[in-house]
């Protein structure tokens, strides 16, 4: 009988292929649909440009004419880190489900509970899109076309959370009724399978990046440059001591989940026709759009509201940013009526973004061994019915919960961690695996920026959190915990210690993987703790 042995370094892989035995179980679901080209990641991802209103008013409120310039540098890292992404992600063209995924490869064989972790928060960083989206949506409607209406008032409270965090409740009103509605519509369209749902969402992207594209560019010609609102200074009373560089780095800090987030594109990678090609496309393209307009927008919208329009507080909260859009571009009731209405589809559009490349993570964390089994059943459009069934229970919970900005903030936390273990990835891949065959990949120099990227990553972590609240940085890291026992009980109780047989996604790794990273990978985990330590210590935060 033919038996072909996955080396078992550290206790890692221990599957063993041959006939009649294979860790699998016997109702195994169906697999993704390989139909997808590039093209159709692309506009999967086109929700991301649309993350800018989520936190534009929070991120301007906090750093002031700091703002713009804060957008760019951020999309800078973002674009720095997806050629890594690009690579790791072409070596395992068999997986879909994000770059934590592809990086979890490389630090399984150093500890299972750390690669578990990344995944986990891969998918807590993005599941609270949906919640959030459905929540600015709803009020887009509620303040635009029932702004005197009792019916937007009206709630009450079922649970005071406030031992948590200060006014934090659980609360039924009718903006949850909406914005619940909103969720199971975007559901219905991704339960049609990753093809069919692109194809809406081309459709919903021409129409709805038309709004960003036209505050971001029409306003600098209509009314020109103003050089006292763009010039980059720290809100008034604030010096270039701890305190400055704290709030810079919290705007960091926030920014990255929106610009980082077209990385999403290479969810889909085992659905490509054509991975080797499609991948690298995929968030390339995905990225240039997100530059154009994390670059433009942020920039047009402080350069015409100045430092009095973005402190205000309907701008901070989010729901001010669609009348202000309207007044940048000199329209009337009824042009601000058409902006919200195309504001309501790009945030649609986000949520849609948001389902699909979240879901994936789950049904390739099932499949891979790190999450429940249920999560990786398929429907027969190729759909992953199971994670986003658990997306939406988990979101609906979220959408209860009075502060979205405290969800936003413990979301990135959880994005920051997956952020240093999938750039540390890239050099652990390239010393362990310097061999494996790599459709794209980065000069090595970039290698190195990107691992000291994923250090300084986890510098606005550790100075920046405390901006958005004194528990966000503790809350995040133990919410990024929650993974360990569920992961023990799969690993341990379900399969009986091993992965099962496809996890290891190629059987090079039978031949062609050596451990030889030996502590390294240990060394920095251990030194960016100390980072969060230290920074975490010397931040100071006057709210």
């Amino acid at each position: 009988m033919h038996t072909n042995t996955i080396t078992d370094l550290g206790g890692e892989f221990m599957a063993v292929r041959k006939e009649g035995d294979v860790l699998q179980s016997t109702d195994s679901p169906t697999v993704l649909k390989k139909e997808m080209t590039w093209k159709d990641a692309f506009w999967l991802a086109s929700g991301v440009p649309a993350l800018v209103l989520f936190s534009i008013g929070a991120i301007a409120a906090t750093v002031g004419n700091l703002s713009w310039l804060v957008w760019t540098v951020s999309i800078l890292i973002g674009l720095t880190q997806a050629f890594l992404f690009a690579e790791i992600a072409g070596m395992y063209p068999n997986k879909s489900g994000g770059a934590s995924v592809y990086g979890a490869m490389a630090w399984v064989k150093y500890s299972k509970v750390l690669s578990a972790i990344s995944i986990w928060s891969n998918w807590i960083a993005w599941t609270p899109v949906l919640a959030l989206g459905t929540k600015l949506a709803s009020g887009f409607v509620l303040t635009t076309f029932f702004p005197t209406a009792a019916i937007t008032t009206w709630g009450f409270t079922l649970l005071d959370l406030g031992f948590i965090r200060p006014d934090l409740t659980v609360r039924f009103d009718f903006a949850f009724v909406l914005a619940l509605a909103f969720l199971f519509i975007v559901y219905a369209i991704q339960n049609l399978g990753a093809v069919n749902a692109a194809r809406i969402q081309r459709i919903i992207a021409v129409i709805a990046l038309i709004p960003l594209l036209i505050v971001g560019i029409v306003p600098l010609f209509t009314q020109g440059i103003n050089v006292e609102n763009i010039i980059p200074s720290l809100p008034t009373g604030i010096s270039w001591d701890e305190a400055g560089w704290t709030l810079l780095f919290g705007g960091l800090f926030l920014a990255a989940w929106s610009t980082y987030a077209f990385e999403t594109s290479i969810c889909y990678t085992s659905e490509f026709k054509d991975p080797k090609k499609d991948t690298v496309k995929a968030i390339m393209f995905s990225g240039l759009l997100c530059l154009a307009v994390f670059t433009i927008v942020p920039f047009s919208f402080q350069n015409a509201l100045g430092l009095a329009g973005l402190l205000d507080p309907d701008i901070a909260s989010g729901m001010g940013v669609g009348t202000a859009m309207a007044k940048m571009v000199g329209g009337g009731v009824v042009i601000g009526t058409i902006i919200v209405l195309l504001l309501i589809l790009s945030t649609i559009l986000s949520i849609m973004t948001s389902m699909g490349g979240s879901s994936r993570t789950l049904y390739q964390g099932s499949v891979d061994g790190w999450l429940p089994k249920f999560m990786s059943r398929v429907n027969n459009n190729g759909a992953p019915t199971g994670a986003m069934w658990t997306n939406l229970v988990f979101n609906i919970i979220l959408l209860s919960l009075s502060d979205y900005t405290f969800i936003l903030a413990i979301s990135n936390v959880n994005y920051i961690i997956l952020n240093f273990f999938n750039l540390s990835s890239g050099w652990i891949h390239r010393v362990d695996r310097p061999n494996w065959p790599r459709p794209f990949r980065v000069p090595t120099w970039l290698i190195g920026i990107n691992g000291v990227l994923a250090f300084v990553n986890v510098a606005f972590l550790g100075l920046g959190a405390i901006v958005w609240g004194p528990g966000t940085l503790i809350s995040g890291l133990v919410v990024s915990l929650f993974i360990i026992p569920v992961f023990l009980y799969r690993h341990y109780v379900t399969d009986k210690g091993q992965f099962p047989e496809n996890a290891a996604g190629d059987e090079l790794d039978a031949t062609h993987y050596k451990k030889k990273a030996g502590i390294l990978p240990y060394v920095a985990v251990v030194a960016a703790i100390g980072i969060i330590i230290v920074t975490s210590q010397i931040a100071v935060f006057n709210p």
